[in-house]
């Protein structure tokens, strides 16, 4: 039957099967606030707008399979039996999406003993009997034989990130095979079907089947004329053995249409989305996209489900007395949100927001000055430290709250977190104050619960006013000698050039990569090691394994380094510096997994170490003036003494109690050598070893890292783990817990959460193990470094040096000084950052000072 004219049009979608394209087809590391997995759900909801776009219904509702066991299983006991649990990442989204139709008033069917191919079978037959028409939507193509009068599927399928959607009628059924819908059940009858173990006949395929079906058209004509045709006689002994198998298939992939479902059509007519109902849940799982592509609003009242914070009134505070009433009622109050934007300041109050503007407010900036020691909630605490340096009184930092809950974030913009927690959107400054009480009333419990509040308290707050100090203060370049610099590595840029240009034969811009790969591949003829959208690979990579082949790849190598010194570096820094000559970078807390601080504008921990000429650059890094030194303490092995700590290693930390070079030591165990046996390649081995083991290093890439066969590195890893047993029994026991418990933690309590344990991908799951081996010993000696910062800080405030600390690089603290307090500050250095924690074995710094950081060092 075609579609009638003005037919009404009930669209029902195969749940499992979409969602399981959403989740396959389209990868997302999208989670909801509170850690749960949500990219299928968001996969899913995107694919349903979609189809409601582009093939609007009147109806629309949606099946789902259930776990148990169908009547098919019954005839045949091996029914889907080769087919694998679906991930965990993946089943813990049923609930979500369901929950999600459910809000959006979309109908939803599943029945014991069925499967939802004989729902959506079902449900299109019911609409035939009513005169309706019916899309099925689904990425198998098991439905195919439902198609035909009224009923079409709408194939679904995902790869690369796109998702495609092909309608299916009688006559594309006919195009597509040959036959009518009902004929495709004898034709997987014949070929069988891997995915859901149905056996068909065996030794015969796809393309025997088809031929089968063209010419015979039915499995009865084909059994009952099978003697008598010209088939060959092989195909006639598998069909002649396999015939019970082919009639047992047939009823196996035949969709039962007559499935006892409680099913009206009328009942899933559409109905406009419930704004009060859908809001708060998309809200709850950050879907901020949705919402957005949906026109939600926020409900008002206590509708089911929303967060009770509702935005207060704002009062907007213009002559003196509002300021002295506004001052009052923040005294009375325990606590008050507090929000700085340009020339505006909003104060939230617990009945009401106060907005103060510049242009507005008498005595703008003495009521500024007055609310400085009130206690306050604020964003950003470090960054408003350096909008207004008299600042105090900062209860918490709802950015770094929300940070040590959760550190894989991209951002902890206020905004987004008000969107996230409360279901509201924050934009203007009244809004972000007003927001703030909540949201640390909502984020201080859980740290608590997590063990976490000290780590706040102690750590992240304190720092705020350290790092807001050093970028205050900055850190001197001598410009002149940088400018020179420059000159210097333009010259070498120029003969390295003209060096490559005769090694090539040829002149090419040697920082095109595809030049650069057309000159290398083809011109030369070197081989390629892989190639991209673009052309050739010339990564680093690539470059360090073809450098023996050919002398133009070293000059190569060379040239790279000597442009990234002359353009990141001294023409950065350079710009950086301005008519001042101090670089004030910018300390970002909310940035890594780990917990480390990072620098940027410019990037002052990226400055190059491993080279002479990358070493140089810190010749260019002085004190203020010549009266003046730099003093440069660093940890001494940091991460391995965290490793002989935290995993109660007795060889490991006997070594470093007796004062033993750690690596001469190793090598010593792992090659069964006297330590003053062990060869200086010995050791450069064995660091390897020591610094690859907590990073779990394969085989493969420690032998790729000290050049060895993947035998030899791997009887390395296991000499090594036989001789540290506690470390083999950390390596095991950590993972474990982290599997178990979804986090890893450091000395200090920071967590780690890890979804990638669950992930149904191997390399996800791999790189979560890594991480779990990893993350409590890198981030307990970031912990460390921040708890030095804070002490080193106040304690050269409260001896009243001039010394003032300057820039922290990994395990490295920089404080900048007169000479006379070197020794000092240098002692007080050490002391500070070997008295964070009890390690044991014991935590070792060393300080230097000199006239420049490279002299310091």
């Amino acid at each position: 039957m075609a579609e009638g004219v003005n037919r009404v049009k009930l669209m029902v979608l195969d749940g499992n099967s979409i969602i399981n394209r959403a989740f396959y087809g389209v990868k997302s590391n999208l989670t909801a606030a509170d850690g749960r997995p949500t990219g299928a759900v968001v996969g899913f909801v995107n694919i349903l707008l979609k189809l409601l776009e582009d093939f609007p219904p009147e109806a629309l509702c949606v099946t789902f399979d259930l776990p148990d066991k169908t009547f098919r299983h019954k005839q045949y006991e091996a029914y889907k039996g080769t087919r694998k649990p679906p991930p965990e990442d993946l089943v813990a989204q049923f609930p979500l999406l369901k929950e999600l139709l459910d809000a959006m008033g979309i109908p939803r069917y599943e029945l014991s003993g069925f499967e939802a191919d004989d729902l959506l079978g079902t449900i299109a037959l019911r609409c035939q009997d009513a005169g309706w028409d019916c899309d099925i939507v689904t990425g198998d193509r098991d439905s195919f034989q439902l198609v035909g009068n009224g009923t079409r599927v709408l194939h679904v399928s995902s790869a690369m990130g796109k998702t495609t959607t092909l309608p299916y009628d009688d006559a594309a059924i006919r195009e597509k095979y040959g036959l009518t819908p009902a004929q495709l059940i004898d034709l997987k009858a014949l070929m069988g079907d891997a995915s859901d173990n149905i056996p068909g006949v065996p030794g015969v395929g796809e393309k025997t089947a088809l031929e089968l079906m063209h010419r015979f058209g039915s499995l009865e004509a084909l059994y009952d004329g099978l003697e008598g045709s010209d088939l060959r006689q092989s195909v006639k002994d598998k069909l002649s053995a396999g015939q019970a198998l082919a009639f047992l298939s047939r009823t196996l992939a035949t969709i039962d249409r007559a499935v006892p479902l409680p099913f009206t059509p009328e009942e899933n007519l559409r109905k406009p989305f419930d704004n009060d109902l859908l809001y708060p849940l998309l809200a709850n799982l950050n879907f901020r996209s949705l919402i957005t592509r949906l026109k939600l609003t926020p409900p008002a009242g206590d509708a089911p489900g929303v967060s009770d914070f509702v935005f207060p009134p704002v009062w907007e505070v213009c002559s003196p007395d509002d300021g002295e009433t506004l001052l009052s009622q923040c005294r009375a109050a325990e606590r008050v949100g507090f929000f700085l934007e340009n020339d505006a300041f909003a104060v939230g109050l617990p009945d009401k927001t106060a907005l103060c503007t510049q242009d507005a407010t008498a005595g703008y900036g003495e009521l500024l000055a007055a609310l400085a020691g009130i206690p306050k909630i604020a964003h950003d605490v470090k960054d408003l430290m350096g909008l207004w340096p008299d600042a105090d009184g900062f209860l918490a930092d709802t950015a770094l709250m929300a940070y040590l809950l959760d550190a894989s974030q991209s951002d902890y913009a206020l905004s987004k977190l008000a969107f996230a927690h409360l279901g509201r959107e924050a934009q203007t400054p009244a809004d972000k104050a007003a927001v703030l009480p909540a949201l640390y009333d909502l984020f201080l419990p859980r740290l608590r619960e997590c063990g976490m509040e000290a780590l706040l308290y102690d750590v992240e707050m304190p720092l705020c006013r350290v790092l807001a100090d050093m970028e205050q203060v900055g850190f001197r370049v001598d410009t002149e000698k940088l400018a020179a610099f420059g000159q210097e590595l333009e010259r070498d840029l120029d003969q390295c050039k003209e060096r490559i240009y005769a090694l090539a034969g040829v002149e090419f811009n040697i920082l095109s990569p595809k030049q650069l790969g057309e000159v290398l591949f083809i011109r030369l003829g070197l081989p390629a090691q892989k190639k991209t959208k673009t052309g050739y690979s010339t990564n680093v990579e690539v470059l360090e394994k073809l450098k023996h082949l050919h002398p133009v790849v070293e000059e190569i190598l060379h040239y790279r380094t000597l442009s990234k010194l002359k353009s990141t570096y001294v023409d950065g820094l350079l710009t950086a510096a301005g008519d001042s000559g101090r670089i004030h970078t910018k300390f970002m807390m909310t940035v890594t997994a780990t917990g480390r601080l990072s620098s940027i504008e410019p990037n002052l921990q990226n400055i190059p170490v491993r080279t002479e000429l990358g070493s140089g650059l810190r010749r260019m890094f002085v004190p203020e003036n010549p009266d003046w030194v730099l003093v440069d303490a660093d940890y001494s092995q940091i991460e391995l003494r965290v490793l002989a700590h935290i995993a109660d290693d007795e060889t490991m930390k006997r070594a470093f109690s007796e004062g033993l070079d750690i690596h001469t030591a190793t090598a010593a165990q792992v090659f069964g050598v006297p330590p003053e046996g062990v060869t200086p390649l010995m050791r450069r081995h064995a660091k390897a070893v020591n610094f690859g083991i907590v990073y779990g290093i394969s085989a493969f890439s420690l032998s790729e890292d000290i050049g060895v066969s993947q035998a030899e590195a791997k009887r390395y890893i296991a000499r090594y783990l036989d001789n540290f047993s506690g470390v083999q029994a950390y390596m095991k026991e950590i993972v474990e817990q982290a599997k178990r418990d979804g986090y890893v933690a450091t000395l200090l309590g920071r967590r780690r959460y890890l979804p990638e344990l669950k992930s149904a991908n191997f390399n996800m799951r791999s790189f979560g193990e890594r991480v779990a081996l990893n993350a409590p010993i890198q981030g307990t000696a970031a912990d460390f470094i921040k708890l030095a910062m804070v002490a080193v800080h106040r304690r050269l405030r409260a001896e009243g040096l001039q010394a003032r600390l300057i820039l922290q690089v990994h395990d490295e603290l920089i404080v900048e000084c007169q000479k006379q307090e070197a020794e000092t500050a240098a002692r007080l250095l050490t002391e500070e950052m070997e008295n964070v924690f009890p390690l044991v074995p014991r935590l070792l710094a060393e300080a230097k000072w000199g006239g420049t950081w490279l002299d310091a060092k």
